[in-house]
């Protein structure tokens, strides 16, 4: 005799399921540094390859802002958000990377390495001035991994 599965043979009570959905559901959107989630203010769309970053506005509003972050691939990438220096962002001794605790505090948020394909929503304020959007996997940065956006 074959037994189906039904709510009623359940042993979890469904108005226990039905809260546990409900709750999931909410809590989806929270998440990573800097405020991950689903869109807020202005979306700029960015795209990550190998050595490069495209983002889909060049200029942007002071204010909220959501990156649509997807990583075209083929290797992993991460993406940070740092104000812009004129004399460049400061380099680790091993002259490849981008020394992250030097600019640490100035960061408005970042998101850690996704694999090909991914994408990745990453909420920031931002003020008036200038961004650099980067990935500083081993090398990438000095590879030309980066662009700037413009806040006015």
């Amino acid at each position: 005799m074959e037994r189906r599965w039904s709510w009623r043979a359940a042993r979890t009570p469904l108005w226990l399921v039905a809260i546990g959905v409900v709750v999931a559901a909410s809590v989806s959107g929270c998440g990573a540094a800097g405020g991950a989630g689903g869109a807020a203010g202005t979306v700029v769309g960015v795209t990550e390859r190998d050595f490069h970053v495209a983002t889909s506005l060049a200029r942007v509003s002071a204010g909220e802002l959501t990156l649509r972050i997807h990583n075209s691939g083929p290797d992993e990438h991460e993406l940070i958000v740092a104000p812009w220096r004129s004399a460049g962002l400061p380099l680790r001794a091993d002259g490849l990377t981008v020394s992250e605790e030097a600019i640490q505090s100035s960061e408005p948020g970042s998101i850690v390495p996704q694999q090909p394909g991914g994408t990745e929503f990453l909420t920031v304020h931002l003020k008036p001035g200038r961004y650099v959007l980067f990935c500083n996997m081993e090398g990438h940065y000095m590879a030309g991994m980066h662009t700037v956006l413009t806040v006015s």
